[in-house]
């Protein structure tokens, strides 16, 4: 008997087919199963979303194609997968279908029937038994059997506000282990904000339950790698998942437990294609699921400190306090060295290179954090001021002398660097400030009469995105780090949170002040998250906390991010940031959007937006009175160019959109989409490229 079904199909937000279109069917199909069907000149993946006897009015049977087949041989995707796929489509406003394909693991959209039958021959269906770790002594602290017993007593969402090396982790793996021994069937899923973090996570979880029945997902893995991990949750075979911001939507049909690791990270936001936070996805699959959830951190989100206050004040998150380091393990002494009273253009201060000399001669370890990689941002010529700008990019390509490049961090354009300024012919060009690779080679450098316990010479050791291209690179520096091979590690934000280095004992901030006066309102929360988490890597091995300590190198050390940072205090500081964003109206308190347009020209992309908003407050004057009131509420500010406003040769501007209403700010998304992809074709808007919307955005 012939069906029709609404099937799911990758789409934009803003095309014509919306992410669902109509298929007929003689096969016995099912709500949730996946189908591959026809779609333009192509054979696609498809999601059925609803089945239907008859062919729904407002299509014409000539229209309507038949599905080509299915994919056999997997349980349909479960209602509350599809809720949570329905839910992020229409908060981060986009497709329906295109979020739920890129839900799915890649391989799976392109394999034939044919493909997908000999791949599940690969796959076992048993489940997998998860060896309970309740039968072996893990001694808990206080504070962490405190913590677990409310957990089993309150529904949560729970935020642990736990210091640096409380055993936040331990937390994590007991109520898992809690709830499975519960549970035989119950499954849990662990995110963490980074693939580096990753494998020592996995390393550690396997070791406590048991390695089948334990998988990963992240973007470093093969396309087969992920189709397996996918199944196995799926089935149910995988009781617990490990993974980055994709993991969020892994299909775990008996969830019971879902933790954010280190939850104010702004890796848990997606930056291209829908632009879905995993942080606020995890919290609402939580409720939806009825799974619990915890989110995690040292310096958590001001979002989610906000949403912990008392519930009489509105607070929806219970909040978790873990103060006190395992073991009577102390937070490293914070020491501020006033910059204004070194000598000029000191990289680093007399009494820090002291401090790491007497480390190395104890035979422990030093970390110096500079979050900029590279040797220098930019080279620059002083007879006629020429510097080494992107020829596709409104930005500086940076300046790489281990390769001797001058390579673009956002287009990635490359060149040799040029024997004399292509502007003048001085051979006389030099860097203008330093990154990683200059720090490192001045260390060196500096220590290079200083020799170890033993003998043997320093070894300095650095760790960011260009020393760690090569697969295993990061895992191989990482071992030789915690084998006490190294001496004084050097290193952008990769290296400052999630790593339990425990030879390290100071930790050194090299030229933070760059946030402190950002246009940015964000950057002082990012700052003081970044420094703290930087120094808890120092004295996690209680024998040597008493002894451990953060130096930050400041021309402004009385500020009041870095007294805040001295005490550990980050109550303090939570408090007079939240405080400032009331009376400036800004998150949490309000919400935000932000509308971007691409195009050839600075003009056109501008135009384009403006014209939006333009439409908008022409209709609210023919609106009811009720929905004019509600849009009354949101503040749509001007386009203007980005803070890089060409990348690629692309132009790019954007539109902020702000309201106290979350309802208010949706509704005019809603419009101001709808307006723009009816005029995107207008002749004043020629030349653009696409537009896309950033709901909860953390820059502007």
């Amino acid at each position: 008997m012939q069906k029709w079904l609404d099937v799911a199909v990758s789409a934009p937000a803003h095309s014509q087919v919306g992410g669902l279109l109509t298929y007929a069917t003689e096969l016995a199909l099912e709500v949730g199963q996946l189908v591959r069907v026809p779609f333009g000149k192509r054979e696609v993946l498809g999601l059925v979303w609803a089945v239907h006897d008859r062919l729904p009015e407002n299509v014409s049977t000539h229209q309507v194609k038949n599905t080509s087949a299915a994919l056999d041989g997997v349980v349909p995707l479960s209602p509350h997968w599809r809720q949570l796929v329905q839910f992020a489509a229409q908060y981060y406003q986009r497709s329906l279908g295109e979020v739920a394909m890129a839900a799915l693991p890649p391989q799976l959209r392109d394999l034939t029937p044919a493909q997908w039958a000999r791949r599940l021959k690969k796959t076992s269906d048993t489940a997998t038994r998860v060896t309970s770790s309740l039968p072996s002594a893990w001694p808990l602290s206080e504070q962490q059997n405190a913590v677990l017993a409310e957990m089993e007593v309150a529904p949560g969402p729970f935020l642990i506000h736990g210091a640096t090396g409380s055993g936040k982790t331990e937390v994590y793996l007991q109520a898992i282990a809690r709830c499975m021994a519960q549970d035989p069937e119950a499954q849990a899923l662990m995110m963490v904000p980074e693939i580096n973090l990753t494998p020592q996570l996995e390393e550690r979880v396997k070791a406590r339950f048991g390695a089948q029945g334990v998988v990963s997902m992240h973007s470093g893995m093969t396309g087969p790698q992920r189709l397996k991990s996918w199944l196995a949750a799926h089935n149910g075979s995988a009781r617990i998942v490990l993974g980055t911001r994709m993991a969020v939507f892994a299909s775990m049909p008996k969830l019971k437990w879902i933790v954010v690791d280190e939850e104010h990270d702004a890796s848990y936001k997606q930056q291209e294609g829908a632009r879905y936070s995993a942080r606020d996805l995890a919290v609402y699959r939580g409720r939806l699921e009825g799974a619990k959830v915890i989110l995690g951190s040292a310096t958590p989100s001001l979002e989610s400190w906000h949403h912990s206050r008392p519930a009489s004040e509105g607070g929806r998150y219970q909040r978790l306090s873990m103060p006190a380091r395992i073991g009577a393990g102390q937070l490293p002494f914070v020491r501020r060295v006033d910059m204004n009273h070194q000598p000029r253009k000191t990289v680093l201060s007399a009494p820090l290179m002291a401090a790491i000399q007497e480390r190395v001669a104890k035979g422990e370890q030093s970390m110096l954090l500079l979050n900029r990689r590279g040797y220098a941002p930019v080279l620059h010529c002083a007879d006629c001021g020429w510097k080494s700008e992107c020829a596709h990019c409104s930005a500086f390509r940076v300046f790489h002398k281990i390769d001797r490049t001058l390579r673009c961090h956002h287009c990635g354009f490359t060149e040799r660097v040029p024997h004399a300024c292509p502007a003048c012919g001085n051979a006389d060009i030099a860097p203008m400030g330093r990154g990683t690779e200059q720090l490192e080679e001045h260390l060196a450098a500096l220590l290079v009469d200083v020799k170890r316990p033993d003998g043997q010479p320093v070894r300095v050791m650095r760790i960011d995105a260009d020393s760690t291209k090569l697969k295993g690179a990061l895992e191989a520096q990482l071992a030789d780090v915690h084998n006490g091979e190294v001496d004084v590690l050097v290193g952008t934000q990769m290296i400052a949170k999630g790593h339990d280095f425990r030879r390290i004992t100071l930790v050194a901030a090299i030229n933070p002040d760059g946030a402190l006066f950002s246009s940015d309102f964000r950057a002082p929360e990012r700052l003081f998250a970044l420094l703290m988490q930087a120094g808890g890597r120092a004295g996690r091995d209680a024998a040597q906390s008493a002894s451990s300590e953060m130096w930050v190198q400041t021309f402004h050390p009385a500020h009041a991010l870095f007294e805040a940072l001295k005490k550990h205090d980050y109550p303090a500081f939570a408090e007079q940031q939240l405080k400032e964003r009331l009376e400036a109206g800004l998150p949490p308190h309000t919400f935000q959007a932000l509308l971007r347009s691409d195009a050839r020209e600075q003009t056109v992309a501008q135009a384009f937006l403006n014209f939006g908003n333009a439409r908008l407050q022409d209709w609210m004057s023919a609106m009811s009175e009720q929905d004019a009131a509600l849009l009354s509420q949101v503040s749509v500010f001007p386009a203007v160019p980005m803070s890089i406003q060409r990348v690629a040769n692309v132009e790019r501007a954007q539109m902020l959109i702000e309201s106290p209403s979350r309802m208010a700010l949706h509704k005019a998304l809603a419009l101001l989409q709808q307006v723009l992809f009816e005029s995107r074709s207008l002749p004043t808007h020629k030349g653009l490229i696409r537009w896309l919307v950033d709901v909860d955005p953390l820059a502007i």
